[in-house]
């Protein structure tokens, strides 16, 4: 079989923002992790639906509101098709993976003395929820500590689970880390956790635009994704639940189309998954999810994780060779996907950031990454964050380098 190489310029072209001239140079868009580019596929989508039928899904039997309601129904087949679900009312549209997992958070009744699972990893979003319940109904959060070399511990995870048998509700845990593309090994997490018969929520930011998923063969309970990680818009994200998860679930918001009649004093609400899709929904940017996910696949998420990692060792090999430079997080770039966080010892990290866009209209994220508890626990104040994604060269990376040898001989 012959084999072809991958080459990210075979779709620079879709992504208009890549060739604009910033005083004199085009930007690198290195803050991947954070919010991804859009192709002109998604972008003419998102306006198609202003343009051609700007109605509601769902209410109105006119053209508009028709072909609105044929388009929805069209993306959440498309994000079912993406993410391997068996239903396509397993899909239930969200802002964000933020208020996807808030959904399950608040939707579980979950009561004083019932405990929760993370890792040691995760995004504020899969921590202040169950902070919030355990302020307010005594639901308790273990977080399991990473091993020495950063990687998640199997072993703390299992005893966990057997000392705490019949208290813990639920498993709720990081797919890959946004801190340095680590992916934890989610099939072993879900396998030991239904063996105690515990549903498990994996948070798939991070993973859904950089590996190919299939909820099925996962057999995970409930998975959340959001739209502007994966090439699509911002305001739209997923909530993918086993049927019979979902139906235990209750709805967290409420009012109009997520109920089938109401009177002065009662309700009865509707099936899935309108249940939990309250008012008027993002028509176009759920339309625009829908081209997205069918553009990663077009692409292929195998070659897009390959070439990421393909990047990051390029990368690491080259940035380990400057003075002062240190990697944050895991140090094996094999087992990271496009994410590289690091510090220059002596610089503040804010600054090494402002001064690569300055310099070269490099763009990359510095702070704690909305992973503060991360951050403390080990008192490192913040990191620089370089992130691919399959639009991204070797070239690219070479600039980079160069304008950080030059910072890195600023600092201290």
């Amino acid at each position: 079989m012959l084999f072809i190489k991958f080459n990210p310029n075979n779709y620079r072209e879709d992504f208009t923002v890549l060739s604009k001239n910033i005083r004199g140079q085009a930007p690198i868009y290195f803050d991947n992790a954070c919010m991804t580019l859009r192709p002109k596929q998604v972008v003419d989508k998102i306006t198609e639906y202003y343009n051609e039928y700007p109605g509601c899904h769902g209410r109105s039997g006119h053209k508009f509101g028709a072909k609105v309601t044929i388009e929805f129904d069209k993306a959440r087949r498309s994000v079912q098709k993406f993410l391997g679900a068996k239903h396509k009312d397993e899909i239930i549209f969200t802002k964000n993976a933020t208020e996807a997992i808030n959904l399950v958070a608040h939707g579980m009744d979950l009561q004083d003395g019932d405990v929760v699972i993370n890792s040691d990893r995760e995004h504020s979003s899969n921590i202040v929820p169950w902070l919030e319940l355990h302020k307010d109904r005594g639901v308790e959060r273990i977080y399991i500590p990473s091993k020495k070399d950063e990687t998640f511990d199997l072993v703390a995870y299992e005893t966990e689970l057997h000392k705490n048998k019949g208290k813990v509700k639920l498993v709720s845990i990081v797919y890959t880390s946004n801190l340095d593309g680590y992916t934890l090994p989610v099939k072993d997490i879900i396998k030991r956790a239904h063996r105690y018969k515990i549903p498990v929520l994996l948070d798939a930011a991070q993973a859904a635009p950089h590996q190919e998923i299939n909820v099925q063969e996962l057999d995970v309970d409930f998975l959340a994704i959001s739209s502007h990680k994966m090439c699509g818009p911002t305001g739209v994200g997923a909530l993918y639940g086993k049927r019979s998860q979902l139906e235990k679930l209750k709805p967290f918001i409420t009012g109009g189309s997520t109920v089938v009649n109401t009177t002065y004093t009662n309700y009865e609400l509707a099936e899935l998954p309108a249940r939990f899709e309250a008012g008027l929904q993002n028509y176009s940017g759920v339309a625009g999810f829908g081209v997205a996910c069918e553009y990663l696949q077009n692409v292929k998420l195998d070659k897009i994780s390959k070439h990421e990692n393909v990047l990051t060792r390029y990368f690491q090999e080259k940035l380990t060779a400057i003075p002062k430079v240190k990697i944050v997080g895991v140090q094996d770039p094999r087992l990271r996907g496009g994410i590289t966080s690091f510090v220059i010892e002596g610089m503040n990290y804010h600054d090494t950031a402002l001064l690569l866009d300055e310099a070269a209209n490099i763009m990359c994220r510095s702070g704690q990454h909305c992973l503060h508890s991360w951050f403390n626990s080990r008192k490192i104040l913040g990191s620089v964050r370089a992130s691919f994604y399959f639009y991204n060269t070797k070239q690219e990376i070479d600039i980079m380098i160069e304008a950080l040898k030059k910072i890195a001989s600023m600092s201290k």
